[in-house]
């Protein structure tokens, strides 16, 4: 009889279980950092058949020629938050509609952003259909 060839245990170490383990580790690092997304401008952007509120919202309108307009009375660009203030004084749902006119630099429309987002006013992006 052949005992010494039972007891005997195979030095031998497989991998495939640990490889296994790790390429599920690599798919999920990689799916998951995907979804990371950096800080942005929490914008409330409108369907193009929806309707707004009109008589709730206000609306800042820029042109080409960088004019600031609140609803169609023309601002100056230093006046523009006092007045906003001014006007969502007495409002519980605040809301602005920003008009930037096609060309409007966009430091001129992230100041109005900027402005909404320091005084917690909701602020809709107003885009014309294709």
């Amino acid at each position: 009889m052949n005992i010494r060839g039972r007891n005997k245990v195979s030095p031998e170490f497989n991998m495939s279980s640990m490889t296994d383990i790790v390429f599920l580790l690599l798919i999920f690092f990689m799916l998951t950092s995907t979804m990371v997304t950096t800080n942005a401008l929490d914008l409330v952007l409108p369907k193009a058949k929806g309707k707004t509120d009109s008589n709730k919202n206000i609306s800042v309108s820029i042109n080409k020629d960088l004019e600031f307009f609140i609803d169609k009375d023309k601002v100056q660009e230093a006046d523009l938050e006092a007045r906003l203030l001014a006007l969502f004084s007495n409002q519980e749902d605040k809301a602005l509609i920003l008009r930037a006119e096609e060309g409007v630099p966009i430091e001129k429309a992230v100041n109005v952003l900027d402005i909404a987002n320091r005084n917690q006013i909701k602020v809709v992006l107003a885009v014309r259909p294709k």
